[in-house]
């Protein structure tokens, strides 16, 4: 409440100075796409402006953006823990891991329980070795992995190393299950949908997917993006009045 009221007063941006801006990336939007909306909207100013962390075009939350001299931070923000809420629909798989792809395959789902579910939590817990999904913005010999995967090109990807902090069941509605999950960076919460599946003896993807934390930074306190353009360009309106 207290950074709603302050977003009302409308604050003074120095984005040439360095400004680090916590944005609600809407649904469908690229990360790319919310950074190139605000850099249009400070034109004519040449200013660099860059975010720390990508979210899939099916993700929401927060994002972090950063202009002038805070790009320079950009690697110390990304670098930071993040945590996520979402919904893993059980029973079906897909090849992106997501809603991305149609299902390519299906499971019954009427053995499975509330106690597997929660069970199968403890799996994932702690340092994990993760694939990365064949459907992600990786790059192998300069191309996307993505691009050779929608071409039906076959993609082999390496392990990493990823950290999973906590992973809560916060609701089963079969075969919808919502989670909440604190984690190290670079971890694919697509591809713990997926594994989460094969724990069960079953199949699963993920259907919604909201970034809440970015180290200390809280969705909360992020702007509505088309909020934030109308405050910029109502400060740009304003210098000009005053010049």
């Amino acid at each position: 409440m207290e950074e709603r009221i302050a977003h009302e007063q409308e604050p003074v941006f120095n984005f040439a100075e360095g400004q680090m801006l916590l944005v609600d990336k809407p649904l469908t939007w690229t990360s790319f796409d919310v950074v190139g909306k605000i850099r249009n909207s400070i034109k004519p100013q040449k200013i660099k402006v860059g975010h720390a962390g990508t979210l899939d075009p099916l993700a929401t939350g927060l994002l972090i953006v950063c202009t002038g001299k805070m790009t320079k931070q950009i690697d110390t923000f990304q670098a930071e823990d993040k945590e996520y809420t979402g919904i893993i629909t059980l029973g079906a798989t897909t090849p992106s891991y997501d809603l991305e792809t149609d299902i390519d395959q299906r499971f019954d789902i009427s053995d499975l329980t509330a106690d597997a579910i929660q069970a199968a939590t403890q799996q994932f817990l702690g340092e994990l070795e993760q694939y990365p999904p064949a459907h992600s913005a990786i790059k192998i010999n300069g191309e996307r992995v993505y691009e050779k995967a929608r071409r039906g090109e076959e993609v082999e990807l390496k392990s990493r190393k990823i950290r999973i902090n906590s992973f809560d069941i916060e609701k089963i509605e079969l075969p919808h299950v919502h989670f909440r999950i604190s984690c190290s960076k670079g971890t694919y919460i697509r591809s713990i949908a997926h594994d989460f599946g094969k724990a069960l003896d079953n199949g699963g993807h993920l259907s919604e997917l909201r970034r809440t934390k970015s180290g200390d930074y809280d969705i909360a306190n992020a702007w509505n993006l088309e909020k934030l353009i109308e405050v910029i360009r109502s400060q740009k309106i304003n210098e000009k009045q005053t010049i």
